[in-house]
């Protein structure tokens, strides 16, 4: 069965729903979770060479920010698992293709199910804004667990 769950969140409250689900199914299948954050990568400024100082100050404290972010969130979501008695590991990148990362961090984790909440916007929903899940699904040869 199922060994090694990936579970992206992201601090909304959907990420809430999918870490309480993923940690029931982790108890249930005697599995494991790797909780997964993609932190938005600094953006490159378009006249980099007039302040590279600037950017430099700003690129910093942009890592520093999402460093904090990651770390907080995923120490939530492993003291729920521990306390559940689900063996768990954190590890997050930064990178602006959330669905990419999320389907390259479930191979380089060894992860065999990917558990997702989507918002379930609808048609029109994800012609607006698109669909992580749909997007992570056409990409990954795992299967995808999709929570609404």
């Amino acid at each position: 069965m199922y060994q090694r769950l990936l579970v992206p969140v992201d601090g909304t409250e959907l990420s809430g729903r999918a870490m309480e689900e993923s940690i029931r199914l982790a108890r249930q299948l005697g599995a494991e979770i790797t909780g997964f954050i993609a932190e938005p990568a600094v953006a490159l400024p378009s006249s980099i060479g007039t302040h590279p100082d600037r950017y430099q100050r700003a690129a910093t404290a942009h890592e520093e920010m999402t460093a904090e972010h990651a770390r907080k969130l995923l120490g939530r979501f492993e003291a729920r698992a521990r306390e559940a008695g689900v063996e768990f590991k954190g590890h997050y990148t930064r990178n602006n293709n959330i669905d990419a990362a999320i389907a390259d961090a479930a191979h380089e984790q060894g992860c065999d199910m990917i558990v997702m909440v989507t918002h379930g916007r609808g048609a029109f929903g994800e012609l607006l804004f698109g669909s992580h899940t749909k997007a992570v699904m056409s990409r990954s040869k795992l299967p995808v667990l999709v929570l609404h």
